[in-house]
């Protein structure tokens, strides 16, 4: 299997795809019409929003970032029109399998999943699971046995390629020996807990072309995890850095990401979208300025890498 996996090219993704506020509200007993109203309208705005988002894609690529290495990451559910038109205007685009904002990693349409992920083709099926090799073994083996269906899905009959987003949350014991001091938790054992992870699943035959990971800050620790994700002949594949709240933090992690090779660029979210969308949410901006700050910002994320690569391009 692994002589045909991996991907290995730039990519900066723009990732729009959260969905655990609307599928919580949704998934509410007893739903009175009022209720159900403000579901509907909650649903609008999130969809609106998410337009804006893509507008602002469709601005930075218009004003130079890459067509080839740009992508959008966005759900069926409030962005099916988006998939479309990203795929028609063949934009890189991925698509989430999971059921958002759970602790076990579960299809969000069950055994259907197959069918909604030829639906729309995507570039890559996204899955974003929390793991962590020394927590709950019972929940990381039914995790895998699921994620190992999806991988072979993948591989066997789709077109679509394998996006995996680690996260490695603490387990109880990790935390409370630490004295519950989540900093030293980042710093000095999730590193070596990504690594353990990777290399767990693929053991259980669970075999993604591209990790998205966590922040890191040391440049070892990003080479360390490039070596486990091309370990024994996964030679092809790539590694992308997800985003974060501290935006100066994530400018650092970028530019130490830009220099190792095997990191093939990004999938942020809130950091780019989030403050212009609060402020297009409390009428301080227009769709059209959100949209603006949205590209700019992903712009800027897209020059960073750019810059502190091999591959020097300015947008």
């Amino acid at each position: 299997m692994t002589a045909n996996l991996g991907f290995d090219k730039p990519l900066y993704l723009l990732s729009f795809d959260h969905r655990d506020l609307l599928e919580t509200l949704s998934e509410t007993d007893g739903m009175t019409a009022e209720y159900a109203a403000a579901i509907e309208s909650a649903r609008a705005q999130i969809a609106l929003a998410k337009h804006m988002a893509y507008d602002g894609f469709e601005a930075a690529v218009a004003a130079g970032v890459p067509k080839d290495k740009a992508g959008i990451l966005v759900d069926e559910q409030s962005g099916a029109e988006i998939l479309s038109s990203a795929s028609a205007q063949g934009y890189v685009t991925a698509c989430p399998a999971e059921k958002s904002g759970q602790e076990e990693f579960a299809f969000t349409y069950g055994d259907d999943f197959a069918e909604h992920i030829e639906t729309f083709k995507p570039t890559f099926c996204k899955v974003q699971v929390r793991y962590n090799p020394e927590g709950d073994q019972a929940l990381n083996g039914r995790q895998s046995a699921r994620l190992k269906q999806l991988s072979d899905y993948l591989h066997r009959e789709s077109g679509s390629l394998f996006l995996f987003d680690l996260l490695v949350p603490p387990a109880s014991a990790q935390i409370k020996k630490l004295k519950g001091d989540k900093k030293a938790y980042e710093a000095e054992i999730r590193p070596r807990l990504m690594l353990e992870a990777i290399r767990q699943l693929q053991d259980a035959q669970v075999e993604p072309d591209v990790w998205r990971v966590e922040g890191l800050d040391r440049r070892e620790d990003f080479e360390n995890v490039v070596s486990a994700a091309r370990y024994s002949g996964r030679d092809k594949v790539g590694c992308i850095l997800g985003g974060g709240k501290d935006q100066g933090k994530v400018r650092e992690r970028l530019t130490t990401a830009a220099g190792v090779p095997g990191f093939i660029g990004f999938a942020v979210g809130r950091t780019i979208f989030s403050d212009p969308l609060h402020r297009w949410a409390a009428r301080e901006t227009t769709s059209k300025g959100a949209a603006t700050e949205i590209a700019r910002r992903y712009r800027e994320f897209v020059n960073i890498f750019e810059q502190h690569s091999s591959r020097t391009i300015s947008v």
